[in-house]
């Protein structure tokens, strides 16, 4: 009874915002949705009827509420068709660029997926940016290859080609042969498609993928032939050989971005947005942090009491 005393005026400020709120919003459904029901949630947590909460973590779980509810407000706007602005990424402003390059040279397209399986996220990431290349290269009826180097991403891709093609109603230009199998082992792949690069000299290379030490070896290669070189990875210790030697690098976040605004899902796309704001929120909390424990430091009453962050945000107190 002493506790929900001691939160009844945060409960009554909660409702009353939630009142203004329901004035100012006109569409009920996202009020209800968006506001009503997660702060029904958070009342619920904090009354704690019949103890049915274990009290002592409540940080962790009103983050987990409002992120979850927050992604789901974007996935939901870009599933309404509300236009979700994204940053540009000069990556992928700059593939267009790399596969007309091709079509005036009279030149192939190479695309390479790195050498890893499904269970990489990257893998996946890069195969979704095939799709978007594979389109344009329909578009502008430029020779695609892309060398695999596990079975299972071979059929993926394959698929994620000919849909690409399917979609331009450009079917009689796909061939089941532009994604070919070379080898699961790391530097004969790295040999097999630097001779692929050596042979055939295109004028575009997209690295897109899970990348190891072979990335600088294909890098280097294909600096030296001339082509327009575009990479993306989410392997930080590879970033530094990409950045170096391709013209295009989509680094880190940057790259599963792409990839998401590139596959026009409503629920990437929104899921992007949404996790932006979600850090934006972790930056706040940081800077609220560091102030607390300058403040703290300079030993100002109260932020100098022991465990007074602790006590603050109520962490690990189970």
């Amino acid at each position: 009874m002493i506790f929900f005393l001691s939160i009844l005026p945060f409960l009554m400020i909660l409702f009353y915002l939630l009142l203004m709120l329901y004035f100012v919003i006109d569409d009920k459904n996202i009020f209800y949705k968006y506001f009503l029901f997660p702060t029904l949630i958070i009342s619920i947590y904090l009354i704690n009827p019949f103890s049915i909460f274990i009290i002592g973590n409540e940080l962790s779980f009103f983050s987990i509420i409002v992120s979850c509810f927050m992604i789901e407000f974007f996935i939901q706007k870009a599933a309404n068709g509300e236009e979700i602005y994204l940053r540009p990424i000069a990556g992928i402003n700059a593939m267009e660029e790399a596969v007309g390059r091709s079509t005036e040279m009279g030149k192939s397209v190479l695309f390479v997926p790195g050498i890893s399986g499904l269970d990489q996220i990257d893998t996946i990431a890069g195969l979704t940016i095939l799709g978007h290349v594979a389109g344009m290269t329909a578009d502008y009826e430029t020779d695609l290859h892309v060398p695999v180097a596990v079975p299972i991403v071979m059929e993926t891709a394959k698929e994620a080609c000919k849909e690409a093609y399917l979609k331009k109603n450009r079917t009689d230009l796909y061939r089941e042969d532009m994604v070919h199998y070379v080898t699961d082992d790391q530097f004969a792949y790295a040999a097999g498609v630097n001779g692929i690069m050596l042979r055939d000299k295109p004028a575009a290379v997209f690295y897109q993928g899970k990348f190891y030490a072979e990335s600088l070896i294909l890098a280097e290669t294909g600096n030296s032939i001339g082509a327009i070189q575009i990479a993306g990875t989410g392997s930080s210790s590879q970033i530094p050989f990409f950045v170096t030697a391709c013209d295009y690098t989509l680094i880190g976040e940057e790259f599963y971005a792409a990839s998401a605004y590139l596959s026009g899902s409503s629920e990437m796309i929104g899921s992007v947005k949404g996790q932006d704001y979600v850090k934006l929120i972790c930056m706040i909390f940081i800077f609220l942090v560091i102030s607390i424990s300058i403040l703290g430091f300079l030993e100002i009453s109260p932020f100098s009491e022991p465990d007074f962050l602790n006590n603050f945000f109520r962490i690990n107190k189970i």
